[in-house]
């Protein structure tokens, strides 16, 4: 297969580095001059991928006539969720012909993990606004728990495509497969795109309470309500309930809100720890997903009226300054219920 990654950050190199590893030809697209000249060069990043040289032949570009000409099957979009409309709007409009409408192109894979701000939409429904309808049916998403940094260095990992053609899920768990990377599918585009999104919060609230210096026992507290939490806005958006305790949902949520290499989860403990929002995110190289995504599912829980008080209390930290502290206090002290 001919496989266009959009998007040359940690999780992109990773994938292009895996489906390289499985045979297929690479081309990578990556608007940053600096990191770009870097891949063309030395076919590295080690700001992002710390250690990880790729193969000679994956090709970098910056121009998106060249992914034109390269002709992809299969585009696979690694931007951060807030910058895909952005990017997708800047492809040259025969650009975006040649890719979208060519007869070769089998699928688009979505592998950010957000909910649009402004629009309030999954990156599933972004993608049905922006790309032409008879490209529709080919739209899915990765997703799980999947650092790049441990993809890269070929750590056993487990995730999940989903998309609404049972037969193309099928073959792409044969493209994306191997003995360190295995894909399960699943028909429940909304539900995977969900739990991809807003497990980040839960993930900064995890940083925030391990910069607090609290324990397991608040850990375990906020991972069981968090995943329920995380449900109950699916399942009121139109997803199923099982996806949430899969790959996408529970198992996503575990690594990201326990491992180092999570960026939401430090960007939650430098909080816990006392340091403004904004000297975090100037500092960090990457996108943590979740404070963009806390403003999202928290403007579109208040719209659908859905209950989400660790969200709620992750947005007033993040945007009203609310001091983490006594947020712990407001969850602690709501009314009593039934589990």
């Amino acid at each position: 297969m001919r496989v266009s990654v959009i998007g040359g950050g940690g999780w992109g190199l990773a994938l292009a580095r895996l489906l390289h590893r499985n045979g297929h030809s690479l081309q990578v697209w990556e608007h940053n001059a600096t990191y770009l000249a870097n891949l063309i060069s030395n076919h590295a990043n080690p700001a992002l991928l710390p250690g990880i040289t790729l193969p000679e032949d994956i090709v970098f570009t910056g121009d998106f006539a060249g992914v034109e000409r390269f002709s992809p099957q299969i585009v696979i979009l690694a931007t951060p969720s807030q910058y895909l409309r952005p990017t997708l709007r800047s492809i040259p409009l025969e650009a975006q012909k040649g890719i979208w409408m060519s007869p070769k192109l089998l699928a688009v894979v979505n592998v950010a993990k957000g909910i649009e701000e402004g629009s309030l939409l999954t990156l599933d429904a972004v993608l049905e606004e922006l790309l032409p309808e008879s490209v529709l049916h080919k739209i899915c998403a990765l997703s799980g728990p999947s650092h790049a940094e441990e993809v890269a260095r070929e750590v056993p990992t487990a995730v999940v495509v989903a998309g609404r053609d049972e037969d193309l899920l099928i073959t792409l768990q044969g493209i994306f497969s191997n003995d360190y990377f295995r894909v399960y599918r699943s028909n429940d585009l909304l539900g995977v795109e969900i739990g991809g999104a807003v497990k980040n919060i839960i993930a900064i609230a995890a940083g925030i309470i391990d910069g607090l210096g609290f324990g397991d026992n608040t850990i375990g507290a906020l991972l069981t309500r968090g995943i329920v939490e995380i449900q109950r806005f699916g399942v009121a958006l139109g997803a199923k309930a099982e996806t949430f305790w899969g790959l996408s949902g529970l198992g996503d949520l575990v690594t990201t809100a326990t491992s180092p290499h999570s960026r939401n989860r430090y960007v939650g403990k430098r909080i816990g720890e006392g340091k403004k929002l904004r000297q975090i995110v100037q500092e960090m190289e990457m996108v943590a997903e979740g404070v963009a995504t806390t403003n999202s599912v928290y403007q579109l829980a208040l719209q659908r009226g859905i209950e989400m008080p660790i969200v709620r209390e992750v947005w007033e930290i993040l945007y009203q300054e609310k001091d983490p502290r006594q947020a712990i206090i407001s969850l602690m002290t709501r009314e009593l219920k039934a589990e």
